[in-house]
């Protein structure tokens, strides 16, 4: 309802008649989405190649927990499983992707 009495009132006398170039909007969406890049975007990547980088180096013997929570012992590695042993005689094979980290 204000809407409606703001659109019909007349245009402020004397003033610039309002909206401005396209142009003076570009340098703020550009800072806008450097901050978000440099804040968000960027620090997630970092975080996914250091993942990445961990899973590539796992071998037998590292100790590691799962994203579960698991602990266990690297027992054996094939392309995307390893088989993990949580306990004497017992083992468990996981997807790669889900270890968290190592000890």
């Amino acid at each position: 309802m204000l809407e409606l009495a703001f659109a019909m009132a007349p245009p402020p006398e004397g003033g610039e008649p309002g909206g401005g170039s396209l142009l003076a909007l570009l340098p703020p969406m550009i800072m806008m989405f450097l901050i978000f890049y440099f804040i968000l975007i960027r620090p997630q990547q970092k975080k996914q190649n250091e993942a990445r980088k961990m899973l590539d180096e796992l071998k037998e013997g590292d100790q590691v927990v799962t994203l579960s929570g698991f602990h266990g012992t690297i027992k054996k590695i094939k392309d995307d499983t390893v088989m993990l042993q949580i306990a004497d005689n017992v083992r468990v094979k996981v997807n790669r992707s889900s270890i968290g980290n190592k000890k």
